[in-house]
């Protein structure tokens, strides 16, 4: 019986392994009424990660609701003094232009799409901002927006 224990413990350390990702930071803010409005800032704490060449990616989780093809996003990388390191926009593509279908994973109606970012944070980057830079006052259809930074 010591045996089975031992390799049903061993199997599982294996399959725990497998399933990570190696992600570092993940973390989504859910939009009210599932609407991202032109002045809701995201700000994502970043002062406990290690941010020493690692990769980063965005999402926007979205739903049939979102009348856009893509989104504009404006991503503000600030130290800890809150001096700005980086400030770019960034262009989403949610739906495929071609057959219109959403991009991303999901099921039913909500999707979520990853995009790389296109710079590496500086190692000296504790906070990220995310905008929305539709030119709209509201976005209807984005029920949430996050970071994913990997190893």
């Amino acid at each position: 019986m010591n045996k089975v224990k031992k390799s049903l413990f061993i199997f599982l350390v294996f399959v725990s392994a497998a399933c990570t990702d190696g992600r570092i930071y993940e973390d989504f803010h859910a939009l009210p009424n599932q609407n991202w409005e032109v002045q809701d800032s995201l700000v994502f704490d970043l002062s406990d990660v290690n941010l020493v060449n690692t990769p980063n990616l965005v999402a926007v989780k979205f739903n049939e609701e979102y009348g856009f093809s893509n989104c504009y996003l404006r991503v503000i990388s600030k130290d800890s003094s809150g001096l700005v390191l980086e400030n770019k926009l960034i262009n989403m593509i949610l739906f495929d232009p071609k057959s219109g279908e959403p991009l991303g994973e999901g099921f039913g109606n909500s999707y979520t799409r990853y995009d790389t970012l296109p710079f590496v944070f500086n190692p000296l980057t504790k906070s990220v901002t995310l905008l929305q830079y539709m030119r709209q006052d509201q976005l209807p259809g984005v029920e949430a927006v996050g970071i994913k930074i990997l190893k």
